[in-house]
């Protein structure tokens, strides 16, 4: 069985870098709007030393076997 990994873009190397699920976490960022409140999901992961974020849509975050970050 292959291990799954999550494409980032690594803006620094301009490269792209798989990334291990063992080694990500997920997060929500949520900010007031004059909507109302607008959530946004992502991906997170260090690599190299520098931290990696990637976006996505909501059924993709929480069909991701990872740990939320707190």
């Amino acid at each position: 069985m292959a291990t799954e990994t999550i494409e980032f873009y690594d803006v620094k190397e301009r490269t792209k870098v798989s990334v291990q699920l063992n080694d990500i976490k997920k997060t929500k960022y949520s900010r007031e709007t004059s909507k109302g409140t607008q959530t946004r999901y992502a991906f997170r992961a260090n690599v190299g030393g520098r931290s990696l974020t990637k976006f996505c849509s909501q059924d993709a975050w929480e069909s991701t076997p990872v740990a939320e970050e707190a």
